[in-house]
């Protein structure tokens, strides 16, 4: 799995930057750009702490993803994970974060 940062979305703002534990996202021109997306290991830190859903969870056909792409809109203490198929389908799944992390 690796990140997908849309240019077009990225506002610029930099919140990706400090919370990536690999360091593996820099701003290039004003927006967001991944360095190595192949050291990525998918944590998705970045996509919960985007505002603007610029960056999407990739994923790949080798892990059964057939290409879809996962985003989180984030409202609150709620965490609203879509992913969207190739198709255009969409389904969205509704975490709230304080009990995100209970076994």
């Amino acid at each position: 799995m690796s990140i997908e940062i849309r240019s077009e979305k990225c506002i610029g703002c930099g919140r990706c930057l400090g919370i990536c534990p690999g360091s593996l996202i820099r701003l290039q021109r004003g927006k967001a750009e991944i360095l190595r997306p192949e050291r990525c290991w998918g944590c998705a830190s970045c996509l919960k702490e985007c505002p603007v859903q610029a960056i999407a969870l990739y994923l790949g056909e080798d892990i059964g993803g057939l290409g879809g792409r996962f985003t989180i809109q984030r409202t609150g203490t709620q965490l609203h994970w879509t992913l969207t198929k190739p198709d255009g389908s969409t389904k969205t799944l509704t975490v709230d974060s304080r009990s995100a992390n209970k076994y």
